[in-house]
């Protein structure tokens, strides 16, 4: 084995502390070489070992009886009935985006595309989670326009929709803009593929692209806080082949029809050195590579680069002796690299050889699960209550509520985000039943009957003012968004962005949204399976918003009970479920008319939480629900709104009385209370809808607002207490339409018109 002198500056470059690289001897027995060195350097960054994070996460809920395969594979699976199973992820490319916004992002998406069919399932659907600086900067706005191309690029051209999202602005992002990407698919729940590498003796395969120098130490640029000379490191940024991927997908799927495999994992963070690594620590095996054999693109590549790379599109498999050429066949056929390079043994080692010469050997259990695991200190930081504190007696209420609206549908978070999804392919695959612009994606599930819905959500602004309700109002929202389209929630995943977890307060704002996650979690029913974790995300010191991001996916059993939330005749009756209260703190309101982002967010009542969405379940099943919009960012005024104008072919208008009680004006009209529902219905059904609710023993508030009218306006009408003249607001629509569709445009200094 080649020797290597290790100093100090060397285990510094390789981001390991001297407590770690002590750790490293005790597992070794001996000092490493500097191959070995940097395998540690990159199994042991936060972005592949959770060192900071893993004791936390096993706060959450990850099993129930439709939970298929929980956390600790590619992704994770859920049971949705005929014998099928979705399996879904959630993962960042923070880092590679903002240092090469158009391929940090597709890489993204190609990562998390392999997560899902290496589990055997076919892809039918990505989201996206974005989060950008203020785009009055021309540095945001080219990090907006990358990502969204980078997105859409690689999503287009290997032909599976990306059919929702979000995207928030806020100058905290503006040197660490978030990039999170979720990806699902379909398989038979009998036939999912797995990470293993069992059976000593079995061939180790690699397929996919050759090996090139992209990407070396990625995972430990992902693991670091940014400076300003980050920008500098596109080196450790992978580049994407999309079309190469989908003949790696088609490939994959057919070694499961012909029953091939024994394991298969995708070479992503770390590589060969993770995929290898993983799969042998899973199965209590060990593995033996031959990085002489590995197809390469580049001259001189040493076994260091070759077992760091994160070059794309890459898969190593485990396979029986005599299928291996069954396997290698069918990559010939595709088109793709394929070559065997290891087998598996029985020694718990991972054994580089190049040729006869053994280059490092390392116990795969040490690297994969053998990383420290720290309990950070946290504490809530000084400043915390101050930001809770906000006095609304010094700020003026207002007397009318018309320019703010205008403004608030103008603000990049709540305006129409149509000029990034029309640049998406949302209906290749002829799977998507409801396209972007709902409170939730669906598709079909082909052959069954029924539909998934799929959501992503988080507002980063709650859990910054109290991050255990939060990361609590997250799942809830995603939970509601579910039910306003039909669904039923069955699992969860998230994508946890948060920054410096060595600094105290940055480590208390992770804890308390992951308790505020598992507890709503546990209180819906709904198991966390699969998800992610990107720390560090700072820049000279300055750390994000901690941003919490929950995936979540619900069954609509019936196609016809598929619920959109635009409103649908003139005539239909409008009701509120849900009741307004007091809720200013964390509003878009707040940060679009008086530039502040203070006080407490809104208080989530779960059971009532609970009790609203299955009553509007029941309500959907019974076919007497004609929309529902879950009322969010923007308040009650901007969910009316956006219930007129997403029509799909026409935007209506709607006539609507309000009731002050007691409440100050802007807080109803733009108050965030969570458990909020705008929902329409024939007016012959108006009587059953009264009579269900009124049968759940008093749990659901419910209020009439109003009609849809085929008017061109918003008309609204607030009842003021104690007999002051009502405040009475007229919008054309058109004017809101202006306002909502042109926004992000135009700031884009592009051209867009509904």
């Amino acid at each position: 084995m080649p020797s290597t002198t290790i100093t100090p500056q060397l285990i510094q470059q390789h981001g390991l502390s001297e407590d770690e690289y002590q750790k490293i001897l005790t597992h070794l027995g001996r000092e490493p070489n500097l191959t070995e060195l940097g395998v540690f350097s990159v199994m042991w960054s936060e972005h592949c070992s959770y060192k900071s994070s893993r004791v936390h996460l096993k706060r959450f809920p990850t099993e129930g009886p439709q939970v298929v395969q929980g956390p600790g594979e590619n992704a994770g699976a859920v049971d949705i009935g005929d014998g099928f199973a979705a399996v879904f992820k959630m993962e960042s490319h923070n880092h590679p985006s903002f240092i090469e916004p158009f391929q940090g992002a597709a890489t993204g998406v190609g990562g998390i595309l392999r997560d899902i069919f290496t589990m055997g399932a076919r892809p039918i659907a990505l989201l996206n989670s974005l989060r950008f600086g203020e785009l009055d900067s021309p540095q945001n706005t080219h990090l907006l326009k990358g990502v969204v191309s980078g997105i859409s690029w690689y999503g287009n051209c290997i032909g599976v929709p990306t059919i929702g999202g979000e995207i928030t602005f806020n100058d905290i992002y503006s040197k660490n803009p978030l990039v999170n990407v979720f990806c699902l698919g379909i398989v038979k729940k009998d036939r999912l593929l797995r990470g293993l590498a069992k059976g000593v003796g079995n061939q180790v395969l690699y397929i996919g692209a050759k090996t090139g120098r992209d990407g070396i130490h990625g995972a430990t640029m992902a693991s670091d806080s940014f400076d300003d000379a980050s920008e500098k490191k596109r080196p450790n940024v992978q580049v994407g082949d999309p079309f190469l991927e989908k003949l790696l997908l088609e490939a994959c799927l057919e070694f499961l029809e012909q029953d091939l495999l024994v394991g298969i994992q995708d070479m992503g963070a770390a590589g060969l050195t993770s995929s290898s690594c993983e799969m042998a620590s899973r199965s209590g095996t060990g593995i033996e590579l031959d990085v002489g054999k590995v197809p390469r693109r580049e001259h001189n590549m040493t076994p260091y680069e070759i077992l760091l790379s994160e070059s794309q599109e890459r898969m190593l498999l485990v396979a029986q002796p005599g299928k291996e050429q069954a396997v290698l066949a069918v990559c010939q056929k595709w088109g793709i690299d394929a070559a065997v390079v290891g087998k598996v043994t029985d020694d718990g080692m991972l054994r580089i050889r190049e040729g006869d010469q053994i280059v490092a050997e390392i116990p795969a259990d040490a690297i994969a699960e053998g990383a420290p695991r720290y309990e950070r200190p946290s504490a809530p930081p000084q400043y915390q209550e101050v930001l809770q504190a906000l006095n609304l007696d010094a700020l003026p209420d207002l007397t009318d509520g018309t320019d703010a609206l205008l403004q608030l549908l103008a603000s990049p978070t709540i305006a129409s985000k149509r000029w990034v999804y029309q640049q998406y392919d949302y209906m290749v695959g002829t799977n998507t039943v409801v396209c972007p612009g709902s409170d939730a994606a669906v598709v079909r599930i082909k052959g069954t009957g029924k539909a998934l819905a799929m959501t992503t959500d988080g507002n980063s602004r709650y859990c910054l003012l109290n991050p255990y309700m939060g990361g609590s109002l997250a799942v809830a929202e995603a939970a509601r968004n579910l039910v306003c389209s039909g669904g039923k929630p069955l699992g969860v995943t998230d994508c946890l962005n948060f920054g410096n977890p060595e600094r105290p307060d940055i480590m208390w704002q992770f804890i308390m949204a992951v308790e505020g996650i598992a507890d709503a979690c546990r209180s819906f029913e709904v198991p966390v399976v699969s998800g992610n974790v990107s720390l560090y995300n700072e820049t000279n010191g300055l750390s994000i918003y901690p941003t919490p991001i929950i995936g979540m996916v619900g069954v609509i059993e019936r196609e016809e009970d598929i619920t959109t939330q635009w409103f649908k005749e003139s005539g239909d009756t409008i009701l509120l479920v849900g009741e307004n209260k007091e809720d200013l703190g964390g509003t878009e309101f707040l940060k679009v008319m008086h530039s502040r982002e203070q006080g407490m967010p809104p208080w989530l009542d779960l059971e009532q939480e609970k009790s609203i969405q299955a009553c509007i379940l029941t309500l959907i099943k019974k076919g007497w629900i004609q929309s529902a919009h879950d009322c969010s960012e923007g308040g009650l005024l901007v969910t009316l709104a956006e219930c007129c104008l997403t029509h799909p072919s026409a935007p209506l208008g709607a006539t609507i009385t309000l009731s002050q009680e007691r409440l100050r004006l802007d807080a109803l009209l733009f108050g965030e209370s969570p458990s909020r529902i705008v929902i329409s219905v024939k007016t012959k059904d108006l009587d059953s809808v009264r009579a269900c609710i009124q049968d759940m023993g008093g749990k659901v508030p419910m209020s009439l607002l109003g009609q849809v009218t085929a008017t061109d306006q918003i008309d609204v009408t607030v009842q003021k207490d104690q007999g002051q003249p009502p405040c009475q607001m007229v919008w054309p629509v058109k004017d809101l339409a202006d306002q909502w569709y042109n926004s992000l445009p135009s700031q884009l200094k592009m051209k867009d018109s509904p």
